[in-house]
């Protein structure tokens, strides 16, 4: 062997050397920050395990951790106007319908603090957290803040959403406790970016969600209406200036709860769309995105060179008619703005209060309206009459509301209640167990605690307005009105 071969196999024998001692040293100890990230954690070797692996890493780090992030979000009822003379009273985040638009990036820590300033039992669940979150946050009571830390390690758009526990989840996603979080992608960019060697001139972040008029309703997906980013025809009464040649990249989550969204532009065909908005499940071209609830895409195309207007619509068009549509509008001298946030609108107090003011109907999925407030009442909160033929007049309970809201009987009238909600698991607030009790009327009466499929009944002779609700659930209100005669 020569000198140089010689030189040669030394060379490759330390080379080796250096692998070996690096693998083993990383294995010995995983990083400077591995017990800061992780803690005292009773996995360690499952930690360790999937550190090393391909795939990203599950969302899991010590709740101690500093965070890179931290957003603060509230929990409550209340009403908010949504457009077209209409006020819904429901529940909801930061007083917004939906909640506010949450953005980090890919590998950053976020730490989610949550507080519930209502006047029921709260929590939350964030979809881009791939890690334990019930057992931190899935319980909240009204005056309690609770929290929760992952690591966003999957680029995506994903929902957040209110999830005390139980029967509750459902319920208070249909009544109105939904945002959208944004995981954007650290390394690996968008392709329309790559091509075009530039940022969007337009992010447009949109969420698409339907509102119910009662409990009943929203279990069998029949919505009253549905809008994009909190308002009715938002984008229609204030279309989004665009000028020819932007490069749009459009965030869209559809939240629901219930229904399908096909999602299409007029005069668009995508570049590429991203399935949950993940950079490498990408797909060119195409008319529409077709997203159930809680399905989302990141969307990306250039407005076209030609001055008009492009119309976004649900091409399910159901939802199109009931204030799912929007409008680009195209113009040279557009001043394009940077973002367009997937939030409710925030409104000054007087403006508030104007719009409020000026409300023909008040939508709320559980409750019985003003009717100083609610001149136009929609179909669920109109008085359903019963004439003295009729004997028995029985009532549904039914995502956590009662229906018919308003029944108007003759004395004698037999009142029977059915719990027509499933999950009767647990008690209280995540429990879809239900009983009728009296706040005001002639009669006193309270029936059972009624599990699915349970039944019972009262008997109403004395003539007046009886007003009731759910011990369990305070916010379900009914009403009977016994007349003197037909």
């Amino acid at each position: 062997m020569g000198r140089h071969d010689r030189g040669m196999h030394l060379v490759a024998w330390c080379v080796i050397g250096l692998f070996w001692w690096v693998a083993s040293a990383a294995q010995a100890s995983p990083g400077p920050d591995f017990s800061e990230r992780f803690g005292d954690s009773d996995f360690i070797e499952i930690i360790e395990r999937d550190e090393g692996l391909e795939t990203r890493p599950t969302g899991y780090v010590s709740q101690d951790i500093e965070p890179d992030h931290v957003f603060r979000i509230d929990l409550n009822e209340g009403q908010v106007p949504i457009g077209q003379g209409v006020v819904y009273d429901g529940f909801l985040i930061d007083g917004k319908l939906p909640g506010p638009t949450l953005r980090v990036t890919e590998g950053d820590i976020v730490r989610m603090e949550i507080t519930n300033s209502g006047a029921v039992m709260h929590g939350a669940s964030f979809h881009a957290a791939y890690t334990q979150t019930s057992k931190h946050v899935g319980s909240i009571m009204p005056g309690q803040t609770k929290s929760i830390t992952f690591r966003a390690t999957t680029p995506g758009v994903f929902m957040y959403h209110c999830a005390p526990g139980g029967h509750a989840i459902p319920m208070h996603v249909m009544f109105g406790q939904y945002g959208m979080m944004v995981v954007e992608p650290r390394e690996e960019p968008y392709q329309l970016e790559a091509d075009l060697g530039q940022e969007p001139d337009l992010k447009l972040y949109m969420l698409q969600h339907e509102l119910y008029a009662s409990g009943k309703e929203a279990v069998e997906g029949d919505p009253s209406y549905t809008a994009f980013n909190g308002e009715l025809f938002r984008y229609v009464e204030n279309p989004i200036p665009v000028r020819p040649g932007d490069y749009v990249r459009m965030y869209f989550l559809n939240v629901g709860p219930n229904l399908l969204s096909t999602f299409h532009i007029v005069g668009i065909v995508w570049d590429y769309v991203y399935w949950q908005g993940h950079p490498a499940a990408m797909w060119p071209g195409g008319q529409t995105v077709t997203a159930g609830p809680s399905d989302s895409w990141v969307i990306e195309f250039r407005i076209p060179p030609e001055e008009g207007v492009y119309t976004m619509l649900d091409h399910g068009v159901g939802g199109t008619s009931r204030g799912a549509i929007g409008l680009l509008d195209a113009r040279a001298d557009a001043d394009t703005p940077s973002e367009i946030l997937a939030e409710g609108p925030s409104y000054e107090p007087a403006e508030r209060e104007e719009r409020m003011g000026e409300a023909r109907r008040i939508l709320s999925p559980f409750g019985i309206p003003d009717s100083d407030a609610n001149p136009v009442p929609a179909r669920a909160d109109r008085p359903v009459r019963f004439g003295s033929d009729v004997e028995e007049v029985v009532i549904e309970m039914k995502g956590n509301a009662f229906y018919p809201k308003i029944v108007e009987v003759a004395p004698g009238t037999k009142i029977t209640w059915v719990n027509e909600d499933v999950f009767t698991y647990g008690h209280g607030e995540t429990s879809g167990a239900h009983n009728a009790v009296a706040l005001s009327g002639p009669q006193s009466f309270a029936t059972a605690l009624l599990a699915h499929a349970e039944s019972d009944s009262v008997t109403l002779t004395e003539p007046g307005t009886y007003d009731y609700i759910c011990a369990p659930h305070p916010y379900m209100q009914g009403r009977i009105i016994v007349r003197d005669t037909d």
